[in-house]
């Protein structure tokens, strides 16, 4: 493999792959798709969905099968250092089989909690496959959540604040009024104290999108049950949401 462009696609609306991503995606001869169960075989669906519309070159498709981890380990770190080494034995695997031009599809953007760039310095770092790579960035799933709610994340000349639901559980840093949470696999928005707001969104850029927003004591039992519910009808989820404090 000459070269390997990864590629931001968006939060799932084929309408949201940038044109840069476009003319990217037309230079790959193979894409490598990840797979995560069949569970998520709809993930996998999408990003076919979005390579039918906008690919005009012939392609091939290469399957990787992600390895599974432990989703709630005591040594969090350690658990997903192990998971990104087995990940980059894989992935070099599936490398080292192409010649030409490879990519990989990236759900929002490549920088906001995606651990395909760590995977590939790491394939690298192996030192049996050398590549060039190429970063094409995307609309994140939080840029989504703003658009589809009609907000601005900050308020006037405010931070906000990026974290996870295992971070936001922890507890916010002393002063954050407004914070985007993603990975909340528990609803950790259960356990704010005081007077918030929220906006949140599930399936974000597809056509199964949900969206609630309201006060945060309103509506905060509502999110649980919509949320119990779409995961048991679909078999996953992914979904993002702001809290403000008022």
């Amino acid at each position: 493999m000459r070269e390997l462009l990864v590629i931001g696609i968006g939060a799932g609306d084929p309408d949201q792959v940038t044109i840069q991503a476009v003319k990217a995606m037309n230079r790959a001869e193979v894409f490598f798709v990840i797979g995560k169960g069949d569970e998520k075989q709809e993930l996998v669906d999408l990003r076919t969905t979005i390579l039918s519309e906008h690919m005009d070159r012939d392609y091939r498709i290469v399957d990787i099968v992600d390895p599974p981890r432990d989703r709630t380990p005591s040594d969090y770190t350690g658990v997903v250092d192990d998971w990104h080494d087995r990940r980059a034995a894989i992935f070099e695997e599936a490398f080292a089989a192409v010649d030409g031009v490879g990519a990989i599809l990236v759900w929002g953007d490549p920088s906001l909690y995606d651990s395909t760039l760590r995977i590939v310095e790491r394939v690298l770092a192996r030192g049996v496959v050398g590549f060039d790579y190429s970063v094409i960035p995307g609309v994140t799933s939080v840029q989504s959540l703003a658009a589809q709610h009609r907000i601005v994340l900050n308020r006037i000349g405010e931070p906000v604040h990026v974290t996870t639901g295992r971070r936001l559980r922890e507890g916010l840093p002393d002063g954050v009024r407004d914070a985007v949470v993603m990975l909340d696999a528990d609803c950790s928005f259960t356990r704010l104290a005081g007077d918030w707001q929220i906006w949140w969104g599930a399936y974000l850029g597809t056509p199964d999108e949900v969206l609630i927003s309201g006060d945060l004591a309103d509506v905060s039992k509502d999110i649980v049950r919509v949320r119990a519910e779409l995961r048991e009808r679909k078999g996953w989820i992914m979904d993002t949401y702001l809290v403000r404090r008022r």
